[in-house]
């Protein structure tokens, strides 16, 4: 059964698409913790090296690591999520502040999306997925931007389709933007990838697509 994760860093945060449902599972990531309180949420848990938060909450389960270590705090909160069972994961306050962090955070998407992770970083502008072999549908009722690039090293047999500038069977590459700032049209929409990995974004203020995985 399906289970959906709202995980929240210290970052720029939409408290206006952060709606969490009783049955989902909330985890702060360090800093996260501020974010949430003025929203009135408690989160199941808590996770990082404390370093942003400045200290070590109490009354709620903690799962606290040195500040010496590999992962970033959003990652050990993913990766918590994933050992209570979740496969989708909705990362909010993973944008702004140090850059370094928002491109950390894309990168957690595209390793997500291999282990099979549905995994969404959600700010008040754009809303970005790693796709690896198969395809995103978009509603018709989708408007605005959307973004496609290729991440790792080049993507094939990649298909646009129902959006303003269409693409079929081409490469994309790192190092060329083939794919920015392509436009929604009111039509039912699709990205799809044969190989290798993309970068999706769009408007954040339209769902989340139905994904298919390539045969």
């Amino acid at each position: 059964m399906s289970r959906r994760a709202w995980i929240v860093g210290a970052g720029d945060f939409a408290p206006d698409l952060f709606e969490p449902r009783a049955e989902d599972f909330v985890i702060a990531a360090d800093g996260g913790l501020r974010r949430l309180q003025p929203c009135g949420v408690t989160p199941q848990l808590i996770v990082g090296d404390f370093d942003s938060l400045g200290y070590v909450p109490q009354g709620v389960r903690v799962v606290r690591h040195s500040p010496i270590k590999d992962q970033t705090d959003m990652d050990l909160a993913a990766r918590e999520a994933i050992k209570e069972g979740c496969d989708e994961l909705l990362l909010f306050g993973g944008t702004g502040g140090r850059f370094a962090h928002t491109l950390a955070n894309l990168q957690l998407l595209a390793s997500l999306e291999k282990q099979g992770v549905a995994a969404y970083l959600i700010d008040e502008t754009t809303t970005a997925r790693a796709l690896c072999g198969g395809t995103l549908f978009f509603s018709e009722t989708c408007r605005g931007y959307l973004s496609v690039f290729a991440h790792g090293g080049a993507a094939d047999g990649v298909t646009l389709r129902g959006l303003k500038y269409p693409l079929t069977n081409a490469q994309l590459t790192p190092d060329f933007p083939l794919g920015v700032s392509n436009e929604f049209t009111g039509a039912p929409a699709a990205v799809t990838v044969q190989n290798g990995t993309v970068l999706v974004l769009w408007s954040s203020r339209n769902d989340r697509p139905k994904r298919e995985k390539t045969v």
